[in-house]
């Protein structure tokens, strides 16, 4: 077991059910799945391929294309033609993957990450988006092997189905360096 899954299990839900009263441990907020996506407009193999391999250095698991489904004639996109590569995280590796971003990627912001509250489409998800992938260290000592510039790193956190004030709670609780806006 993990020692953030045992942090959840053991101090977090408690300190839910304490603060906020539910009537089944179902509904108690939790992760489900972290989502890894690099997203390209414009993409050629070699980029690609790299970049699912970064996504992979990174995550731990195998990873998998993006394929279009429409066609757009703004972006020169075809239907069916890969356009971005994407990794889904569950279990064990959600947590890895939390602890990874909480110790090492997190203290290296000087600043808060700014999110607007309104702004926000759903009230189970979270997303970052990071403009300088090689703060991973995976990334850059295998730089050598990547051979092109990466996308931006989209990170997207997934809860069940919760209110605001729990899901912010439950995103501090894991001390995500977050500044909420209201505007």
């Amino acid at each position: 077991m993990h020692f953030l899954s045992n942090y959840y299990n053991n101090i977090v839900k408690y300190d839910l059910i304490n603060k906020f009263w539910y009537n089944k441990l179902k509904k108690v907020p939790k992760f489900y799945k972290i989502i890894l996506n690099f997203g390209l407009k414009k993409s050629s193999i070699k980029q690609l391929s790299s970049n699912l391999l970064a996504l992979e250095l990174i995550g731990l698991k195998k990873g998998q294309f993006l394929i279009s489904k429409k066609s757009n004639i703004f972006l020169k996109i075809k239907k069916g033609h890969p356009i971005g590569c994407k990794l889904v995280l569950q279990k064990k590796l959600l947590y890895h993957f939390l602890a990874k971003l909480i110790f090492e990627i997190f203290p290296q912001f000087k600043t808060l990450l700014r999110i607007n509250k309104k702004k926000r489409k759903y009230d189970h998800s979270i997303s970052y988006k990071f403009k300088n992938s090689l703060l991973f260290v995976e990334l850059e000592q295998n730089y050598s092997l990547l051979n092109t510039v990466l996308a931006d790193l989209n990170l997207t956190f997934i809860t069940n189905k919760i209110t605001q004030e729990e899901f912010y709670y439950l995103i501090y609780s894991f001390k995500q360096p977050l500044k909420f806006l209201l505007e």
